[in-house]
């Protein structure tokens, strides 16, 4: 007697889930351009590496004598892989196989691949091509709904996202459930050929009567601006790099630090450059961008959000190779003010920072809060002053390098509740900018003058004179005034010496952060 029957079987529904929804499905998946949820496993994980769980897992059938006579596989494919050398868990689901809506094996392992992250406390990588539930899924016999003592299916994402990092990307279209765990992340990018949508066009259409593309609902173009993704990429593959980028800065879980990664980029580099970066024009911009990265290691910086709440530049980079979170305004966009939309960015930043233990670091060129009809109606104050209070409770190091504004209650999303800080010879600051406020404190004087113009010009001109930050270097109302050229030299010291106040903040924190 032997079990090799047994063992024909299990080989055989294995082979079939290999197959996905069939060569057909398949044929039709790459003729859109799109990859398998196999072959996208495989570009993001270190070769060889990804060991699948429920391989057998699927709907089956068989004859009288017990023989398998057809199996469609669970449409979601969920494993353990390693990126970087180090272990994730990562799914998705199989497109192939009812669109990537949910059979009952599918819906399992999508929800097993959450308890997966957390048990091996790894980081968890969703990858999204699907359209949620189909209404044809309630209408069968047998038990309907869940249990009553069942847990809330979005605990175990919660869960992750206080203790884990999450990332996700969407590839081809995704709606519905889908789109939901795709924006419960930590960073979540599209492809330029997917659309992320609540509803599909058909639902669209039906209950609001307006006809509509999916790349019109939800596609790259929508979605770069409401900040529902943080990237968008030109390509699958591009997507997926992005994603094993986001995870390099990134620690396990939140009982460890952020990976330390070697460097030959010396940490006295002094640009030349930061020294006349800054014009002595004050009503000329400059590129913050540039400036970033003439100071972080060189080619480090990892931006994400860059067209949604454009006046603030959110990111990660690292500093003698340790990983650090990166905030900084940006004034050739509305000079670099506070909106609703940055706000926003620059809060969830910090307590992404805050959940994994990353040091923080901000270079400040802020006006204070975007005024205006506009503004008003976005609610610019409460969300700027939820990204105050953000930084002001966050106890992460933190490094504040004032250079040129720092006005207004915004000004003091800048400054975490231990802030190191630096200022370069072009830092300014104040309750309101030099402009608006010589307009309102002057007023009458301005208006009775012969010439309102060239009284007001002049009125600027004397209290500019008097914002040179030595007066406050002088008072230790700051760390220490530098050249700028010092300023990647004082950063990488600062960031040495915060190891040990990270060690000390090792595990989950009092929050659970939410999309």
């Amino acid at each position: 007697m032997s079990w090799q029957k047994q063992v024909d079987d299990i080989n055989a529904k294995r082979a079939l889930a290999q197959k996905q929804g069939g060569d057909e499905a398949v044929a039709r998946q790459h003729a859109k351009g799109f990859l398998t949820i196999r072959e996208r496993i495989a570009t993001l994980v270190d070769p060889h590496s990804f060991a699948e769980h429920g391989k057998g897992a699927g709907g089956a059938e068989r004859d009288a004598a017990g023989n398998l006579t057809e199996f469609t596989p669970g449409n979601y494919v969920a494993g353990l892989g390693k990126v970087h050398g180090r272990l994730v868990a990562v799914g998705g689901e199989d497109f192939t196989v009812r669109g990537g809506s949910p059979n009952a094996a599918g819906l399992r392992k999508s929800v097993y691949i959450e308890e997966l992250a957390l048990r091996f406390k790894v980081p968890l990588v969703r990858i999204h091509e699907g359209g949620g539930g189909s209404v044809t899924g309630s209408t069968g016999k047998g038990p309907v709904g869940s249990p009553v003592y069942e847990k809330p299916r979005f605990q175990t994402v919660a869960q992750c996202m206080a203790q884990v990092p999450v990332a996700t990307a969407g590839l081809g279209a995704v709606a519905g459930l889908p789109a939901s765990r795709l924006v419960a992340s930590h960073f979540s990018v599209m492809a330029e050929n997917s659309s992320i949508m609540i509803g599909g066009p058909a639902l669209v259409e039906r209950a609001l009567g307006k006809p509509i593309t999916k790349e019109e609902l939800g596609g790259p173009k929508v979605h770069a601006k409401s900040g529902v993704v943080d990237a968008v990429a030109k390509d699958e593959v591009s997507a997926l790099a992005m994603v094993r980028q986001f995870l390099s800065y990134m620690p396990q879980n939140v009982w460890e630090l952020p990976p330390v990664q070697p460097c030959d980029d010396p940490v006295d580099r002094a640009e030349d450059a930061l020294l006349d970066i800054v014009p002595t024009n004050r009503r000329h911009a400059f590129d913050m961008r540039k400036l970033i990265g003439l100071v972080v290691d060189k080619g480090s910086f990892f931006e994400f959000g860059r067209a949604y709440g454009s006046a603030l530049i959110c990111g990660y980079a690292r500093l003698n190779g340790r990983p650090v979170a990166l905030f900084a305004n940006d004034g050739r966009y509305l000079a670099g003010a506070m909106t609703a939309e940055a706000a926003q960015k620059v809060r969830r930043l910090i307590e992404i920072a805050e959940t994994f233990h990353l040091p923080v670091v901000t270079f400040v060129d802020e006006p204070g809060f975007m005024i205006g009809p506009g503004a008003e109606a976005a609610g610019a104050i409460r969300y700027g002053t939820s990204a105050v209070l953000a930084a002001a409770m966050c106890e992460n190091p933190w490094a504040t390098v004032v250079v040129r504004k720092n006005y207004g209650v915004a000004g003091a999303a800048h400054y975490g509740a231990n802030a190191y800080v630096l200022g370069w010879p072009s830092a300014e600051m104040g309750a309101l900018p030099l402009e608006g406020g010589v307009a309102v404190a002057f007023r009458r004087q301005i208006a009775a003058a012969a010439d309102p113009v060239a009284e007001r010009a002049r009125l600027e001109a004397e209290m500019a004179a008097k914002l040179s930050p030595n007066a406050r270097a002088e008072s230790f109302a700051m760390h220490e005034l530098i050249d700028p050229r010092e300023t990647r030299g004082y950063l990488c010291q600062w960031v040495e010496w915060s190891e040990g106040p990270q060690k000390q903040l090792l595990g989950p924190r009092g929050f659970g952060i939410r999309p």
